[in-house]
């Protein structure tokens, strides 16, 4: 127990601390300047050990006892992820509900196809000969865009609403749909070792993707039920935090997609029509308050876990190599796999001009790849795609993160 509460309590101390030099003097998005603070911290921390290693070990040990994919994926992510559906613009994703549906799921299913392809010849040209599988499950886990990223940077970057619809859409509903997808080729690479069949690979995705859809739909709709029949900021708020935890639980329990789940249920409470007959104006300002804090608490830690996960990954030359050479084959491959669907979709609805460069740009990527690509198993090159994605995941929060207000500028979408 001592240790848990001293693990989170250095989480929390370093997040406020990295936090207030941040606001204080870089002045850069949360989630950015959070990560950029947190890696030179680590790399301080890697030079004072040539003369003292007590405070490495102690980062050391930290990193050792987290257990980064069960804390994003299992704990919180159903936090971000409601509290991001919450303060979604419902009206705006009603209206742009199919691209958003399309591009997070047949985008992140022809994403993944790409990627996996590309960096298997990519690496086969490097003289690493990995099987195509394990190539696909890389190009499962790098394809969802990260919401928790998304949002706090295209706020500040100026992008129109219908765009900031599309791209906010896309990355709350494909973190489920890509968690999914990766969850299945992973059965399928498990398929080779009798441990499971085909017939349980499709009944895993299906029962993950509509199983969490209804679940999310049921649990949003009596909390909307329980919200209206009283009156009172504090319970409410409370319901709302019982609907999230107990949520997560029963889709856990009965094998649901808890992502996809939190998404609909906070869309259904966050959603205009239920907050104007459920909430006073007192309870809804409460509700946002508290949500919005959540969501930055878990942000700020989430991005202090990023960049100190930099101590479990095996730094070998050809490793970084691959990841550098991985950062073009990705967003070339997000950007082919959004042509379809925006062609499609461009006549009907007001597309922005340049949509697809934007949305290629501005869908960073983030803990969900490191969550995603720390659950692999050894034989299935885990170190070298545990680089590879941690390579492309800060080049998207650094370098993407800090220009996609630029490049928005720059094509003049007003």
């Amino acid at each position: 127990m001592n240790d848990y509460f001293f693990i989170i309590t250095v989480l929390v101390v370093l997040a406020a601390l990295f936090g207030y030099i941040n606001v204080r003097f870089l002045k850069l998005p949360n989630a950015i300047g959070l990560m950029l603070i947190t890696i030179l911290f680590t790399f301080a921390v890697f030079g004072l050990s040539y003369f003292d290693a007590t405070l490495l070990e102690a980062e050391r040990y930290i990193i050792k006892q987290i257990d980064f994919k069960t804390v994003l994926l299992d704990v919180m992510l159903s936090f971000l992820l409601f509290a991001g559906a919450l303060h979604t613009n419902f009206q705006q994703l009603k209206v742009q509900r199919w691209p958003v549906l399309v591009f997070s799921t047949f985008g992140v299913l022809v994403s993944t196809f790409l990627v996996g392809g590309a960096v298997f010849f990519l690496l086969k040209t490097m003289g690493m000969d990995i099987s195509f599988i394990y190539c696909l499950l890389f190009g499962a886990l790098i394809s969802p865009t990260d919401p928790i990223a998304v949002l706090g940077i295209l706020k500040k970057a100026g992008v129109p609403k219908k765009l900031e619809a599309k791209i906010v859409g896309e990355s709350l509903f494909n973190d489920g749909v890509g968690v999914v997808v990766f969850l299945t080729i992973f059965q399928i690479a498990l398929l080779g070792t009798g441990e499971v069949e085909v017939f349980d690979v499709f009944k895993l995705f299906g029962q993950e993707v509509f199983g969490g859809i209804l679940l999310g739909g049921i649990l949003g709709w009596g909390t909307y039920k329980l919200m209206k029949s009283i009156d009172d900021y504090d319970i409410e708020v409370i319901i709302t935090l019982a609907a999230v935890m107990g949520g997560t639980m029963i889709a856990h329990s009965l094998h649901l997609s808890a992502p996809l789940a939190m998404v609909t249920a906070g869309l259904v409470v966050g959603n205009d029509t239920v907050r104007g007959s459920a909430m006073s104006e007192v309870t809804e300002g409460y509700v946002d308050k508290f949500w919005e804090l959540i969501d930055i608490l878990l942000n700020t830690i989430l991005f202090v876990l990023i960049g100190m996960e930099m101590l479990v990954l095996t730094f070998e030359v050809e490793y970084v190599f691959a990841g550098l050479m991985a950062i073009p084959v990705v967003l070339a491959c997000r950007y082919l796999s959004l042509l379809l669907p925006i062609k499609v979709f461009k006549k009907r609805l007001d597309f922005v001009p340049k949509t697809n460069l934007i949305m290629t740009w501005g869908g960073l990527r983030g803990g969900i790849s490191i969550a995603l690509a720390l659950g692999l198993t050894e034989s299935m090159e885990r170190d070298l795609f545990l680089v590879i994605t941690y390579v492309v995941v800060v080049f998207s929060i650094l370098v993407q993160g800090l220009t996609v207000g630029k490049l928005v500028k720059k094509v003049e979408v007003k």
